[in-house]
């Protein structure tokens, strides 16, 4: 690692001078709509990210775009450093909120301090980040000093496990140096604790009749699947970082029919791999009162859970060298419920840092936000960050 920092100041206050440049194209990745399962939108909204990238960063040294399938595609844009070293800066594109949610989205009233907001769908989780992002590598170039190569890694599947692009972030994550994962902050602090996740598919299939001339012939998928989803619930042990969540239930074919089939998603969030291999034993274990009615769990363990590495920790002791730098007083770190793709970059032993996004709060929640006066502090961290990312933090 390099041991000095070029012209904090000067990075901090050219960030200042071109806020509101960064806040329009925060504000145009937003208003493209890019709800995970909108194929349409997605593409929509990475030909926008794309064409923002190359306003702002010229035409990338190389490009390509990874199909996606049923999921978004996903972009790598590399730019050539002038130095030694290569990072790569990962973010999301997709978010929760389906096509039509910005017509009646409404923008909040300041803060009782009177600190703006803005709002929007994706605005905090993340599309900021992806914007903060771009412009760091912009203002890090200004400075002149030599910088390290940078790729860009904008995936449209993260919302929902990033089912085709995990492979790619993976393979990026082991060519690189270093991993910033542009998520947005926890209240301004670093994430270096995520909980691993599961999305457990329950598949209950039992015996159809007629509700009122046979019922006892029948054995009822869905009465089945809620005391499963019941006894799940009581699986949960949040003392222990572990809470099980079923979000989805679907079922029956009709009111007169005694259901024949039934299926549940359990989100499942857990701190340690002990608490995993728990789970995974006494969900197996779970029974129903009606033999007759078979459950099928899939027990599909999405992201495992992250911890701040060994070859972590060099990297956020100097992100805070560069904050101090920058005047902040510190740079704290949070460990958080919610998993990410530097979950996949952490398990595999390499560094990450996850927050370096947005200031804000509400995550999936109508009414998210950001204090857009905490932009242009956020992008200059990531620019003092990657001037100084120009030797390699292991190897």
């Amino acid at each position: 690692m390099t041991t000095s920092s070029p012209a904090p100041a000067a990075v901090t206050a050219r960030a200042q001078e071109v806020s509101s440049e960064i806040v329009t194209d925060i504000l145009a990745l937003v208003r493209q709509e890019t709800g995970s399962y909108d194929l349409p939108g997605l593409a929509a909204g990475l030909d926008l990210l794309r064409e923002l990238a190359v306003h702002r960063l010229g035409k990338p040294d190389r490009e390509q775009r990874y199909d996606g399938g049923e999921c978004g595609d996903t972009l790598a844009l590399t730019y050539h450093g002038t130095g030694p070293g290569h990072v790569a800066l990962v973010g999301h594109y997709d978010t929760v909120w389906p096509t039509g949610t910005l017509a009646g989205w409404e923008q909040p009233p300041a803060g009782p301090d009177g600190r703006g907001k803005l709002s929007g769908p994706g605005i905090f989780d993340m599309k900021t980040g992806l914007a903060q992002g771009i412009w760091a590598l912009k203002l890090a170039r200004e400075t002149g000093t030599p910088l390290p190569t940078v790729t860009f890694l904008f995936n449209g599947d993260e919302e929902i496990g990033s089912l085709s692009s995990r492979p790619v972030i993976e393979e990026t994550a082991r060519k690189v140096d270093a991993t910033l994962v542009l998520e947005p902050t926890a209240h301004g602090a670093v994430k270096t604790a995520r909980k691993g996740s599961g999305i457990f598919k329950v598949t209950a299939t039992g015996v159809e009749a007629h509700a009122g001339l046979a019922p006892q012939d029948g054995a009822s998928a869905i009465t089945a699947l809620s005391e499963f989803v019941l006894a799940a619930a009581r699986i949960a042990c949040p003392e222990q970082g572990t809470t099980i969540n079923t979000g989805l239930i679907s079922g029956g074919s009709a009111t007169n029919v005694v259901a024949g089939q039934a299926t549940a998603s359990v989100d499942i969030r857990v701190s340690s791999e002990p608490e995993q291999d728990r789970v995974d034993a006494e969900f197996a274990a779970i029974e129903v009162s009606d033999p007759r009615v078979r459950i099928e769990v899939d027990h599909a363990w999405n992201r495992p859970p992250m911890t701040l590495n060994a070859a972590s920790a060099p990297l956020l002791a100097l992100a805070r060298e560069v904050a101090r730098a920058q005047g902040r007083a510190d740079l704290p770190t949070a460990a958080v419920g919610g998993a990410s793709d530097a979950n996949f970059v952490a398990a595999l032993g390499l560094p990450v840092l996850c927050g370096m996004g947005a200031i804000g709060d509400g995550a999936h929640a109508q009414g998210e936000f950001i204090h857009p006066d905490t932009v242009p502090a956020q992008t200059a961290l990531v620019a003092g960050l990657l001037a100084r990312l120009t030797e390699p933090l292991r190897g």
